[in-house]
């Protein structure tokens, strides 16, 4: 096995599920956020809410960044990513 292939499959088989993981925790985060924000319009502890949406945001930003800089150190390396993401 040559070092390629075993990072195309580190790649495809690892990397790839835990940046959709993480896209799919923090979109949870934000929309929880939202929804607390409007359920709670009146509440005097809206800060928590703010930090929710905050942290999704934020985590949507950092996962969107993580997935073009493995793309762009792939696309340099030449290492071929196959499956949805790449």
């Amino acid at each position: 096995m040559t070092i390629t292939l075993l990072l195309s499959r580190i790649a495809t088989f690892i990397l790839n599920p835990l940046i959709v993981l993480g896209f799919v925790v923090a979109t949870i985060v934000f929309f929880w956020g939202i929804i607390e924000l409007i359920a709670k319009a009146d509440d005097t502890d809206l800060a928590k809410s703010k930090r929710n949406v905050m942290y999704g945001v934020i985590g949507m930003f950092v996962m969107f960044s993580v997935f073009g800089i493995l793309r762009l150190v792939l696309g340099t390396l030449g290492i071929p990513c196959q499956g949805f993401f790449c």
